[in-house]
């Protein structure tokens, strides 16, 4: 359902059936880490303009990752993150994921 790189890919599916009968598929809740429980790879500092699929393309070689990003912050809105030139953003360690 969802690449192994995604932040999506090692919660469980679950399934509902609807009146008419049909089953519809879907992925369970998936809860924030605390940044504080992650372990840091890097501290960058936010430059003018930047954005953070740069930051994670640069960081992790793979745009896409700017979760990583997110959760190691503890962002709930991604845009905020690079709203203020100057600021530092943790860039956590790469970890294992489940299935992989």
């Amino acid at each position: 359902m969802f690449e192994h790189t995604s932040r999506y890919h090692a919660l469980p599916t679950a399934s509902l059936t609807l009146a008419d009968g049909r089953v519809v598929a879907y992925k369970r809740r998936r809860f924030l880490p605390r940044g504080a429980d992650m372990t840091a790879l890097t501290e960058v500092e936010v430059g003018e303009g930047d954005r953070l699929d740069q930051l994670a393309a640069r960081a992790f070689g793979d745009p896409e990752q700017y979760w990583r990003v997110c959760d190691a912050n503890d962002a709930m809105n991604p845009a905020e993150l690079v709203s203020e030139p100057g600021r530092s953003l943790v860039v956590p360690a790469p970890r294992a994921e489940a299935g992989r």
